[in-house]
Formats: structure tokens, sequence, C-alpha cells
């Protein structure tokens, strides 16, 4: 009897142990406190983790496989494009970093400088790298000598470093990032205006193919384009919740400045010295950022399936009496069905969490589909499938399974990007006056504008918006342009427009 009572009371307290409570749920909301919530969902879906430097975070395996994903299609249609992968040091000297002045300028501020080893002092500071178009050019110049060096193409996935001090923001602005950045010299500027503009696609690729996201393909102004460049090419996405554009990606054309400075001449085909054309391209893990923000809800994280590290995950739901070892032996054939068909499955069979604490967590983590099994679905010889995106419920048959996971994943993909364009287009508004223009930039809107593309005239547009929230500026003049009738003015000038351009706050 001692015996008999003991086990009970065993049994009891293992079912006490069981979370119900989830714990899971969002402080925030993100319609009412989007910076907040921003911060709060990249934590609890395990994507960071704060680090004990302001601006820098801990990139958790949740994050690096995505990076991983998108870095594995975007290295195989570079290497079809003949681009090599190369790695150059971290450190470079000032007097290299200086030498391109108008491009250290622009990052001056955000330069970080090694200045001690041990409790010595460095006789001459080194900088860490923000960005290496002066720690490679050198080189280019070493090894390119004829016609037949050309082109070179290289590419490398490493970290920079830029010293932000304002806001930092995991993902969208931190002191250290990964990123890609590509780097060709050219004998003629028509194959580097090409290139620039297929580098542009594949950053369009990612967002729209992969991270379901929509995007604008444009040039930036002269104010606006890289630091020492001819001029920039850029894919902009838009966050309706901030009312903020965000930079993509950039593709840029250096032309033959940066060859000047570094020296980097090749003799062409008729013996003659000429100077080489440069591009530069670049994305970085600030893409992800832009993800978490543009799908995210207010139960999590919302994985597009492209680059979800766990498409599918499978959760056993045990009702009393049920024969567990049953429903366990289930889940791993369904898992092993999903993998074998090629999708990335796992169960969930931790048995101190109940059914409800798991959906909330992987509901957290974004995953796109959750598959139910339990006593009557073994029976009926099916699975339930819930969708992350919507929370439809479907009972499917165990023989049609893989046909129907493919399909919603598809679905999946397709919708959240749907929904996003949905909201993206949602705030694009046309302004040809400066009230206009005000009014939707205070009701936080993507702004296009009839433009006299005058420096002067961004400037002063910029001055006068000045405010808490930061100024307005151009995001980019979009390559596909609505027609400009003749005698349009641009809205803030009065001056004949030349163009139309996308202006907002941006991050």
């Amino acid at each position: 009897m001692a015996t008999a009572n003991a086990s009970t009371s065993s049994k009891n307290a293992r079912k006490k142990e069981v979370k119900k409570e989830t714990g899971l749920g969002l402080t925030y909301k993100k319609d009412e406190s989007f910076g907040e919530w921003y911060s709060e969902v990249v934590v609890n879906s395990e994507m960071i983790e704060y680090y004990d430097i302001s601006g820098c975070y801990i990139l958790r395996p949740w994050t690096m496989s995505i990076w991983e994903t998108m870095q594995a299609f975007f290295d195989a249609e570079i290497k079809k494009m003949n681009v090599k992968n190369a790695y150059f040091p971290l450190f470079v000297t000032e007097n290299v970093l200086q030498k391109e002045k108008n491009h250290i300028e622009g990052f001056a501020p955000e330069v970080a400088w090694v200045t001690k080893s041990g409790q010595s002092d460095l006789e001459v500071p080194i900088a860490i790298r923000p960005t290496s178009e002066t720690v490679m050019y050198p080189y280019f110049s070493k090894w390119i000598r004829g016609h037949r060096d050309l082109p070179l193409k290289l590419n490398q996935w490493c970290n920079v470093v830029r010293w932000e001090f304002s806001h930092p923001t995991p993902f969208i602005r931190s002191r250290e990032f990964l990123w890609q950045e590509g780097h060709t010299a050219f004998a003629t500027k028509e194959e580097a205006d090409k290139e620039v503009l297929e580098i542009l696609e594949l950053y369009r690729r990612i967002y729209e193919e992969y991270l379901a996201i929509p995007v604008v393909k444009g040039k930036k102004s002269e104010l606006e384009k890289f630091a020492g460049g001819l001029y920039t090419t850029s894919v902009e996405a838009f966050i309706p919740n901030s009312g903020r554009g965000i930079q993509g990606a950039t593709s840029h054309c250096l032309g033959q400045n940066f060859a000047k400075m570094f020296e980097i001449d090749f003799e062409n085909e008729k013996g003659e010295k000429a100077k080489v054309w440069q591009n530069s391209w670049a994305y970085s893990t600030r893409t992800i950022g832009v993800m978490v923000m543009v799908h995210g809800d207010d139960r999590g994280l919302v994985l597009p399936p492209k680059v979800a590290a766990v498409q599918v995950i499978v959760i056993p739901v045990p009702y009393k009496d049920a024969d567990m070892q049953a429903i366990f032996a289930a889940c791993s054939s369904t898992v092993q069905i999903l993998r074998l068909a090629g999708f990335s499955a796992e169960h969930d069979l931790r048995e101190n969490y109940s059914p409800g604490w798991k959906y909330s967590n992987w509901e957290m983590k974004g995953v796109p589909l959750r598959i139910e099994i339990g006593p009557k679905d073994i029976a009926n010889m099916q699975v339930r499938i819930v969708r992350r995106d919507t929370g439809a419920k479907t009972d499917i048959p165990i023989a049609s399974l893989v046909e129907h996971v493919q399909d919603m994943l598809s679905s999946i993909q397709d919708n959240l990007f749907n929904i996003a364009k949905g909201k993206r287009d949602a705030c694009i508004k046309v302004a040809h006056t400066w009230e206009e223009f005000m009014t939707a930039l205070n009701d936080k809107k993507l702004i296009l504008t009839p433009w006299c593309d005058e420096e002067e005239v961004e400037k002063d547009v910029k001055t006068r918006t000045k405010g808490e929230l930061g100024a307005a500026k151009t995001l980019c003049t979009p390559f596909d342009q609505p027609n400009l009738p003749e005698g349009t003015l641009c809205f803030a000038s009065g001056k004949p427009a030349k163009k139309w351009t996308y202006w907002g706050r941006s991050y």
C-alpha cells in the first residue's frame, strides 16, 4: 500500500513538473511599441543575445542558419559570374586608410583604432576595417599589370567594425556585423556598369525570393552615394510600423577614383597605359533585422520557409492513458518522411513541457508549420498541420503529407511576400507640393515626389525636416520611373522636375 501511494505521489509530482504556463508571450505589441517589441522578439526567439559591450551582439544558431542560407545562394551565384573568394586582414594602417580623402571622411567617426599592445602604446595606431577598399586596393595595384589580368573579381565573407554611437539596434545598427563585400576591377566602364546591375538583381532576389520582402531598385543621389564612388545603386525596403526606409544592400560603381589614388594601372590591348574601372558591393546581417521587422507579429518571429532553419516542427499531443511510445514513434516517422523529401523537420519530444507551451515556443521562433500528432490522428492515419502565418489548421492524411507540406510552404512564402507588399504599397504617397510632402512625412509614409535633382535642394529638405524623429532624405531614384509630364515642378524648389524620387526618414 505504501509503495502504491509513493508511486501515485511520484506521478503527481511529475505532472506538476510539466510546464503549462507558457511565460513566452511578448510584453509589447508591434503596433503600439515597435522598438521595444523588436528588441524583445530578437531575444525571445533566440536570434541574438546581448553582449557586455554596447552595440555588439551574439548571433545565435537560429540567426546563423538564416545567414548561411543566404550565403549559400549568393556565393553560388557570384561564382557563376567568376567571382573568387579571398580574405584580407582586419587591420589597416592610418596612411593607407587616409589615401582616399572623400572615402575616409565618410567613415572617420566610425573607425575603431588599436592603440596598445599589452601595456605598451603602439608606435603607429592601427585601424580596424570599416570596409575594405583601402585594405585591398594596394594589392590590386600589385596584381594588375596588363589587360590579361582583367577582370579581377574578388569577394570576401567577413566582419567589419563601425563604432556607431547613436541608438545601436540588433542587426540594424551594430558596432560589428557580418557581411560579404565584393571588389572588382575591369578594363572598361561598360563591363563595370553591367556587373553593378547584375549584383543588384541578386540582392533583390535575396530580399524578395528568400526573405519575402518587397524592395525598390534604384540609384542613390549624389549626396547619399558611397563616399569616393562614381554612383551607388541600392535595394530599398520600408518598415510600415516605424515609417522608415531602410537601405537593404548596395552595389557601387567606384569609377576610376580609387584607381588613381592606388595607381591601379594596366596596359591595354593597344599597349597604352590605362586606369581600371572598379565596383564594390555588399549586403550584411542587416537583412535579417529587416525580415524580423517586416514579418514578425505579437506572437514573435515569422520566418519565410526558404530561410527557416526548421520548416516543420512535429509535436506529440498526449491524452490520458494514451500510448506515448506509439505517439513518439509516429512523430519520429513523420520527421523521417519529411526529411527524406528534403524538408527541414524536427520533433519536440520533451516530456517536461506541455503541448501548449511547445506551441507558443515554436511560434515565438517563427517556424512556418507545426504538425500535431495525438491518438486520434494515429487512429485516423492523419496529422494536424497549423500554419504560423495565418493560424489555419488542417487535418492531412499521412499518405499525402509530403505534397501538402510542399504546397503549404510555397503558399506561406508567397503569402508573406504579398502581405508585406500590400502593407508597403499602402504606405506609398505621391506628393507634388511641400505641404503634401510634410503631411505624408508626418504620417510616416514612403514619399514619391517629382524632384529637380539638385544637391542644395536636398540639403535644404534635410534642414527643414530636422526634428526628434530625424530628417527626411532621398532614399533612391527608382529605375522603374513613372511618367513625368512636361512642366512638372519639383515639390521642394518649384524648379522643373527631372525625375521621380523616393524620400522619407530612414534607419
